[in-house]
């Protein structure tokens, strides 16, 4: 089981802060080396301003009321949306420490160090922080009972299904979705013409019209499946779309060096803690 990476480890962190202004991203000040001594533990109070996509909600409100007990001196505000309402949210100036993104592209849209040619020539991603966080599952959800008899991927090109929802395609999980009914064959043109596609705004939205028995199906992540109590009755395999990797960054658009401390030692402690571990793990998410 891994440990806990030490707090105050995290906290000799010295970081680079820059504004997140529209101006000049690119400009921003590259990290100071960190101190060879490690200091005493940090006890003054510290805000931390935590984005992240909206499949992780339910579990990072729980992991903060146990980090409570880890770091009594640190607040956790959250912001969860869909990845690229957030990534457009920071480009834009807001303020946060620590991003948590349901795909990769909109965090390398923020990386300087990219190397896959999606960077929009921002740098908002602070050097040396960045970790692949956890892993994920596209499935499809139905809702209690059934009534429309739903039990595959391949059934949304038939008459059984009236109304499916996705996700925007600018939202991780319609990303993920467009490219399974690709890989199928199924048109989605086609579908839309005929009426039978609405779309939401992020992972969350797709899991309630389900749940509310608004549509007949939907795709979303294993994790919300099992939050929101869905029938999940198809999943995506590895042929179908690109795995579901949740990349997490300190970000350069901190509130202070010392708020970006306090975001690196919990992003450690998500990641190596068996407390936080296991609430990712008991809603299906994979910790890497």
């Amino acid at each position: 089981m891994k440990k806990l990476v030490s707090l105050t480890l995290a906290l000799a962190l010295t970081l680079g802060l820059t504004a997140c202004g529209g101006g000049n991203p690119g400009a921003a000040d590259s990290p100071a080396a960190q101190n060879s001594e490690t200091p005493a533990p940090q006890t003054e109070s510290v805000d931390v301003v935590v984005f992240a996509a909206a499949s992780m909600e339910a579990t990072l409100t729980e992991i903060a009321e146990l980090y409570k007990e880890v770091a009594p001196n640190v607040t956790l505000t959250f912001t969860f949306d869909s990845s690229g309402t957030l990534k457009t949210q920071i480009e834009e100036g807001a303020v946060c420490d620590l991003f948590i993104s349901a795909a990769q592209k909109q965090m390398n849209q923020l990386d300087a160090a990219d190397t896959t040619g999606t960077n929009e020539g921002l740098d908002f991603v602070l050097s040396d922080t960045r970790i692949n966080f956890v892993k994920n599952k596209v499935v499809l959800a139905v809702p209690d009972e059934n009534p429309k008899g739903i039990e595959s991927f391949q059934d949304l090109a038939t008459d059984k299904l009236e109304l499916l929802c996705l996700g925007n395609d600018d939202v991780p999980v319609g990303a993920y979705s467009l490219q399974i009914l690709d890989t199928l064959g199924i048109d989605i043109a086609g579908l839309e013409e005929a009426g039978k596609v609405t779309y939401a705004s992020n992972v969350s939205e797709v899991a309630t019209q389900v749940k509310e028995g608004a549509v007949d199906c939907g795709i979303i992540y294993a994790t919300d499946a099992f939050t929101y109590e869905l029938n999940v009755v198809d999943q995506a395999t590895a042929d179908m779309c690109d795995q579901v990797i949740y990349p997490a960054a300190v970000m350069k658009c901190g509130g202070s060096e010392a708020s970006q401390a306090a975001a690196q030692a919990f992003l450690d402690y998500l990641h190596t803690d068996e407390n936080a571990i296991a609430v990712l793990e008991g809603v299906g998410f994979t910790v890497l």
